[in-house]
Parts: C-alpha cells; sequence; structure tokens
C-alpha cells in the first residue's frame, strides 16, 4: 500500500491506517449509533480482533482508496473510496464514518472533501457518489456541506437491524467534468 497522506486541516489527517490502530478503532467503532448507519460489513460489537482483522486487510491495497481519520495522532474514523469497474472506473462509492465522541465538529466533512479533491485530482475520477440512509441526516448534511447533489431515493434499498430502510443517492461531479 502507498503511504499517501491527505491534510484535512484542523489537525485532521487521512492517512494509512496503521496496525497500532487497532486500540483506538475498536474504541471507536465499538458503536451502536455508528454502527447502525453502515453496512453489515462492520460487525457490532467491534472488538479488538475485529479491527486488527481489517488493518491487515489494508496491507492488500494495491491503489490507496482506504484511509484512517486521524485526528491529533488518534484514528478516529475511516474514510473510502470503492473503485468501480469496467465502465464505472472513473467512478467510485464513498464510505466514512467518524467516533460519535467527533460528531458535530467537521471531521466528517473535511474528510469528505479532502478524500474528493484526492479522488478528481491523483485517481482522475469523474464520479465519486454515496448512498446513505434517508434517515441518517447527519450524513446526508456532511455531503451536502462536501458540495455533493442528491439524486433520488432509492426506496426498500437496504436492511439494516431487520428494518427495510430507503437510501439517498448522492453524487458529486469531476469539476472538469461538469460541462460535458
Amino acid at each position: 500500500m502507498t503511504s499517501t497522506q491527505l491534510d484535512c486541516g484542523d489537525s485532521i489527517v487521512l492517512r494509512a491506517p496503521l496496525l497500532s490502530d487497532a486500540a483506538a478503532i475498536a474504541t471507536h467503532a465499538n458503536d451502536r449509533n455508528v454502527w447502525i448507519n453502515l453496512r453489515d460489513a462492520m460487525p457490532h460489537p467491534y472488538s479488538f480482533d475485529d479491527a486488527q482483522h481489517w488493518l491487515g486487510s489494508m496491507r492488500e491495497q494495491d491503489r490507496v482508496s482506504m484511509f484512517a481519520i486521524d485526528r491529533e495522532g488518534e484514528a478516529i474514523g475511516a474514510i473510502s473510496l470503492v473503485l468501480g469497474t469496467d465502465i464505472e472506473r472513473r467512478s467510485a462509492e464513498l464510505g466514512y464514518w467518524v467516533g460519535s465522541a467527533f460528531w458535530g465538529r467537521g471531521i466528517a466533512t473535511a474528510a469528505v472533501r479532502r478524500i474528493c479533491d484526492y479522488a478528481f485530482t491523483d485517481l482522475a475520477l469523474l464520479r465519486v457518489f454515496a448512498t446513505p440512509m434517508t434517515g441518517n441526516a447527519r450524513s446526508k448534511r456532511v455531503l451536502e456541506k462536501a458540495r455533493f447533489t442528491l439524486e433520488g431515493i432509492m426506496r426498500s434499498c437496504y436492511v439494516k437491524d431487520d428494518t427495510i430502510v430507503d437510501a439517498a443517492l448522492y453524487a458529486r461531479i469531476a469539476p472538469s467534468q461538469r460541462a460535458l
């Protein structure tokens, strides 16, 4: 994995996840309020072993597309781009989470803005999209503040915690591609 580090300002950095982040990641991820808005690939409860397994899997990446959200040297969340393939090869799905102790401080917004700059400039992507659950007002607000546009609602899109939920489709297009 390449060692890319992206400065977000205000002591926030996106950097490669490290095995030494396991305790902090486990602490911040083991929160039902975080888990309820994420895909089931993130287990709950979230253990130290889960964190070690996730961090170990980062070594297999050949392009940097997943980062720890670091605040003053502590991993307090994660953000990633799931790169598309075939005809979607210049698109990516955005996913992110921040420990609830850090909600409402602009950290997620700064991280989303910075990873989009990286996606469009360094990875030459044309489109970054995200699909938060419609009940996740905080995440929708983060995306709106990061200049994403709501493209629609995907009805009965997810099943989370035995509940069928709708998802919002948000996207941000590379600035140079808006006129095409």
